[in-house]
């Protein structure tokens, strides 16, 4: 990584590398957040299903 940071400081493009850094961190929590979405609405799908037998199990009697 330091041999990847002097590269970008002696050209110059310090901003470039900045702002890759930026976007990298910035699509990896995006991906983070969607894959707890994700699993937050699996689990409430679970919950519902959950909820709809007991209902089913105990309306029938």
């Amino acid at each position: 990584m330091n041999g990847l940071v002097a590269t970008f400081a002696q050209r110059g493009d310090l901003a470039h590398l900045a702002l890759f850094l930026w976007a990298s961190m910035a699509s990896a929590f995006c991906w983070f957040a969607l894959r707890e979405l994700a699993a937050a609405t699996r689990r409430f799908d679970e919950f519902v299903r959950e909820l709809a037998r007991f209902n089913d199990l105990f309306r029938s009697k």
